[in-house]
């Protein structure tokens, strides 16, 4: 899945070029690293990228000509419940006896020989037995920045990687009870990463959406492309917009989670690079041309310029074309809020 719109990363975020397209961390943009982590557990002609309409073709000049990696377009955004059901219903269209996994594009993941092992194990699982698998993260920190999952009695142990029951999904918590769950051992963060087969997703939705289940069955019909693309121009604007967790994940009651030991991250905001790259000796952590004096612990991005700091501390500075943007650092969750507030000023779509 790859329509977010990154916000939190404006300015060098936009609609245009939002941040699965950006290359924040590891030297490649994020759809790429995503698409590259499958290597050895699905061929890329199995690769299947849903994405908003516009950014299509962008996309598909990252991938580069001639790339197997197939690609859907969404005509409007309906959150991921919709998003998964159509990917569901390309794939059936293609195999309708296929096990697949739901990634999300903006993730960083370490370990990836760890990451494509509990990959492939969920997989064959989930070729075997009727159950919604997610993967969970072992958390690192009691943090009030992800939604939960709580594991409950052992499901299946596969190469020393367990799987387990899942007694429920947890809304963000405060900081104080984060920590009351870390101290438990049995939750895990929840990170949007899904295996399933097309027969268990679509008795899922069957039970609780059936009119989403309907338009999987409905798309998968489709003779060809152009028809399965014209289904999806005459649905969408229709359906629920809804999670998948809402739609399905909180209700549903054959799901197992595995704890996933790898490193990983959402990289949700501009304080999220400071994980993925080397500060310097007092702490800044800077991409692009950048010169500082007696400044510490800030986040600089530069494009295509010198961007200077002179005594200052905990400041996030981005610098591109058409927009400086400089914050707190303790303030990086409020860029959202300025970008509503320009959103309602006249002439201002261009930067956003």
């Amino acid at each position: 899945m790859a329509g977010g719109k990154g916000e939190r990363f404006w300015p060098l975020s936009t609609s245009r070029r939002p941040k699965q397209m950006l290359a924040l961390a590891g030297g490649q943009p994020l759809i790429i690293q995503a698409v590259e982590r499958l290597a050895g557990i699905v061929p890329p002609e199995r690769i299947l990228i849903v994405t908003n309409e516009s950014l299509v073709e962008p996309i598909r000049h990252l991938l580069g000509e001639g790339s197997p990696v197939g690609l859907l377009g969404e005509p409007v955004g309906r959150d991921t419940a919709a998003a998964i059901a159509a990917g569901a219903a390309w794939i059936k269209r293609r195999d309708p006896e296929a096990v697949f996994c739901v990634m999300t594009a903006d993730h960083i993941i370490g370990d990836l020989p760890l990451f494509r092992n509990t990959l492939r194990k969920g997989l064959q699982l989930c070729a075997r037995h009727d159950v919604l698998m997610t993967i969970g993260i072992e958390p690192t920190e009691p943090s009030s920045a992800y939604g939960y999952i709580e594991a409950g009695k052992t499901w299946k142990n596969e190469d020393r990687i367990e799987f387990f029951q899942v007694e429920r999904f947890v809304e963000k918590p405060d900081l104080e009870m984060a920590k009351r769950y870390l101290l438990t051992g049995r939750y895990a963060w929840n990170s949007g990463m899904f295996v399933w087969s097309i027969a268990s997703i679509q008795k899922a939705f069957a039970e609780h959406l059936p009119a989403l289940a309907e338009r999987i069955e409905n798309w998968a019909s489709c003779a060809d492309d152009e028809t399965f693309d014209a289904a999806l121009k005459r649905d969408f604007p229709k359906l629920q917009k809804i999670s998948i967790d809402y739609a399905v994940m909180e209700k549903a009651k054959n799901i197992v989670v595995c704890k996933g030991g790898f490193s990983w991250d959402d990289v949700g905001s501009w304080t999220a690079l400071e994980n993925h790259v080397p500060a310097d000796e007092l702490g800044n952590t800077t991409l692009g041309d950048v010169i500082s004096v007696e400044s510490s612990q800030n986040i600089v991005h530069s494009h295509d310029r010198l961007t200077a700091l002179v005594g200052v501390k905990d400041l996030i500075v981005v610098q591109t074309d058409e927009v400086t943007l400089v914050c707190a650092k303790e303030r990086a969750q409020d860029i959202k809020t300025l970008i509503a507030e320009l959103r309602a000023q006249p002439g201002r779509n261009k930067i956003l």
